[in-house]
């Protein structure tokens, strides 16, 4: 399969370099001083987890002709700076495009662009950011494959997502999975990010240790998390993945817990702090694509708009360990004291 790589960022560079390694006739799309960047040394990958460099000399292109026809174009990169190429896909006829981007409105624009039968849609399952002219990432490698996650625009599991599938598969620690329902995995996890730990994390100066240690912010961000799925699911939109289900049945003081212990994680440095560091436009764009979720679902969301609106007129941090808000303990209280009754009365039968 003749594979074209639209974005030489991070991970665009991280799937060119598996997928070539991996045997399959890959070209990467660069411009500027990214392009003379890998003229010169090629993609140099770093592993975060074991400091190990690698050099991978993929092929590369410095621009997409309306004559140039791929198999499939993976298009990885922001999304707001995805809907700038847009014409230039559009004037090109490879037959599939697979957007693996975040985004919380749907996949319309891209349709309207370049027609419902060549889009998919997806994420890239992975992390990463520039040092230098290298490539730090954690995933795609040996202990840790990238799951990277595709599906059809209108849902379902076809012939030709399966041929993808295959195709992502022959790279080099790389897993892909089908996702019938993407579209709404696409939006539980914004949901999951940015109207939510992203801006808590900036209300943190961007530093997951300090937003581990400051109540206010974790259960601002769950509070947050609570309110997008409600949203969601007063959308009808099925909770993708199923796995997020009965996080939202725990008591909010165990999930404050959960949540401190998640960004405790060193891993964090690349899976959120360095990405929000440099993506602050795309947060804002997503946040804004996610209160037009907000408003055609009348979902009452207090910590949404808190949170966005401290994000949008960069406020202050909160102070460093802060815990002025209280916790809502009523998902354990009432368990707690049905528990003080059974025993009681196990103990009056006795």
């Amino acid at each position: 399969m003749r594979i074209l790589i639209f974005g030489a960022g991070p991970l665009g560079s991280l799937f060119a370099a598996r997928l070539h390694q991996g045997g399959q006739q890959v070209a990467l799309l660069a411009r500027g001083q990214r392009l003379a960047d890998l003229r010169k040394y090629g993609v140099v990958l770093k592993s975060w987890t074991t400091g190990q460099e690698e050099t991978v000399n993929v092929p590369l292109v410095e621009k997409l002709d309306p004559h140039d026809l791929y198999d499939l174009i993976l298009v990885i990169m922001r999304k707001n700076s995805a809907l700038k190429i847009l014409p230039i896909l559009a004037a090109n006829q490879s037959p599939q495009i697979v957007f693996l981007m975040n985004n919380a409105v749907g996949p319309q624009a891209l349709i309207d662009a370049l027609g419902r039968e060549r889009v998919l849609i997806g994420f890239p399952g992975a992390a990463g950011y520039r040092e230098g002219h290298k490539i730090v990432y954690i995933n795609a490698e040996t202990e840790r494959p990238a799951t990277p996650y595709i599906g059809k625009v209108d849902g379902g599991i076809t012939p030709r997502l399966e041929s993808i599938k295959a195709a992502l598969a022959q790279g080099l620690y790389l897993q892909p999975e089908i996702e019938p329902y993407m579209d709404a995995w696409s939006k539980y996890h914004v949901a999951l990010l940015f109207p939510s730990l992203a801006p808590t994390l900036y209300l943190c100066a961007n530093d997951n240790y300090r937003m581990a240690r400051t109540r206010d912010a974790l259960v601002l961000a769950w509070r947050g998390i609570k309110e997008g799925f409600r949203v969601l699911r007063k959308l009808g939109y099925p909770i993708r993945p199923p796995a997020f289900k009965p996080f939202l049945l725990v008591p909010e003081p165990i999930m404050v817990a959960f949540l401190r212990k998640i960004l405790q994680n060193p891993r964090m440095e690349v899976a959120m702090v360095r990405h929000a560091e440099a993506i602050r436009d795309e947060i804002q764009q997503l946040n804004s694509e996610f209160m037009q979720l907000v408003g055609q679902s009348a979902v009452f969301t207090p910590t949404i708009r808190f949170l966005v609106k401290q994000f949008n007129e960069k406020a202050s941090a909160f102070p460093d360990g802060s815990r002025t808000i209280r916790l809502h303990w009523g998902g354990i209280v009432v368990p707690i004291l049905l528990l003080i009754c059974l025993v009681l009365a196990l103990a009056l039968l006795i």
